[in-house]
């Protein structure tokens, strides 16, 4: 058989090499960012949640400032996606706190979602010094 012959057999495997080798390659960056949007979307959900609490802590605020808090954060930061805030005065160890939880879709491709996930933040109400 002559060398042309073998080389001839060869010819497009270079191609089909790299298609597939891309698809391979473009599937794991695409997790990769994907997984990178979802822990955005989970720490924004948790520093909004925590704000809030903190916010509603204060003497001179109450659990409707804390949820208002949270709500306006969510909206600069994942502007349209929907969330469910609640807020709650709450005991940690004996001393008086309050409660800020979220529930979010949580997001599969892109922001569209499948199921949902919940963060909790607590803060403890601040003491009258006075």
């Amino acid at each position: 058989m002559s060398p042309e012959v073998r080389h001839g057999r060869d010819d497009g495997n270079v191609v089909v090499e790299f298609v597939l080798v891309s698809i391979l390659v473009i599937t794991i960056a695409m997790g990769v960012i994907q997984l990178a949007v979802a822990l955005h979307v989970r720490n924004m959900l948790i520093s909004a949640a925590s704000e809030g609490a903190r916010l509603a802590a204060t003497n001179d605020r109450g659990i409707a400032d804390g949820i208002q808090r949270t709500d306006a954060l969510l909206g600069d930061s994942l502007a349209n996606y929907e969330v469910l805030i609640t807020a709650s005065d709450t005991v940690i160890d004996g001393a008086p706190a309050t409660q800020v939880t979220v529930e979010a879709p949580f997001p599969v491709f892109g922001l569209w979602s499948f199921g949902s996930m919940s963060v909790s933040a607590r803060a403890f109400e601040e003491a009258d010094r006075g």
